[in-house]
């Protein structure tokens, strides 16, 4: 965290219990006491170069992002540098023919000031803790997922399914992917948990919340990490964790009869 700054940062990614090399990766990037940037992404496992795809798509859109600046709106520039670095990986594998079909996740995050703006694919995920309580706000990009959104699968059935861990999108596959966008606002005291499916396969939500609660964003990432390692994690795990610990600005109301209407349906840029 630098001085002064309204977040707390840690990022740790572990090649887990039973691989003998890791195709996650995760970064972050502070521009600014009020903004910061972070990703996780993991490769996809039985595809060719994963780890280059999850390395790739973290220093990619680290990159960009830095690189637009801020004339580009927060929101705008996080996906757009998710996908430039959808792009990079598809021309990697294009150039590259023993690269040709390589794939990542990637859930990255943006906050400025108490603005929260994610951009995700695949099935790494965002969880926010508020009040002891732990919500996902990213949906999976998985078969099963998908099953259990449409009804005909249980949740309980898919947490054991084959197909939980089938992608249904991920970054590099095509041209141009098709990116999830969210936005909320974040309260001083709330703790995000950006993860790959290594960590949240053996730790429920739930069980999360205690493990960061009441320490650093770095203790929390390695209380977490070494949870799951306890439990026996069957893959790469990584967590990022951002505790909000500083005073929000206060939101600007919009003032007139067409600046709250304008609030109230959303317009603008």
């Amino acid at each position: 965290m630098s001085e002064d700054g309204l977040f707390d940062i840690a990022a740790l990614s572990d090649v887990g219990t039973e691989r003998d090399h890791n195709e996650d990766s995760c970064g972050t990037f502070v521009e600014s006491p009020t903004t910061v940037a972070v990703g996780v992404a993991d490769g996809v496992s039985g595809m060719v170069a994963g780890e280059e795809a999850s390395q790739k798509a973290i220093e990619v859109m680290l990159r960009s992002f830095e690189e637009q600046g801020r004339q580009v709106a927060t929101g705008k520039r996080l996906v757009q540098a998710v996908q430039q670095a959808n792009i990079e990986i598809y021309d990697r594998a294009l150039v590259v023919p023993e690269l040709r079909g390589m794939s990542t996740t990637l859930t990255a995050i943006a906050l400025d000031g108490g603005d929260l703006m994610a951009a995700h694919v695949g099935d790494s995920r965002l969880y926010l803790l508020r009040e002891g309580k732990a919500t996902q706000l990213t949906k999976d990009h998985t078969v099963t997922a998908e099953r259990v959104r449409m009804g005909v699968l249980s949740e309980k059935k898919a947490r054991n399914h084959p197909d939980r861990s089938t992608l249904t999108r991920s970054l590099g596959r095509e041209l141009i992917v098709a990116v999830d966008r969210i936005q909320t606002r974040v309260a001083t005291g709330d703790v995000l948990i950006v993860c790959s499916d290594g960590l949240y396969n053996v730790l429920e939500p739930e069980e999360m919340t205690p493990l960061v609660a009441n320490v650093d964003a770095k203790a929390g990432a390695r209380k977490l990490v070494d949870a799951a390692n306890k439990r026996g994690t069957l893959d790469n795990l990584t967590a990022v964790v951002v505790r909000v610990v500083g005073a929000l600005p206060a939101v600007e109301r919009p003032s007139g009869f067409f600046g709250r209407l304008k609030g109230l349906v959303g317009m603008g840029s």
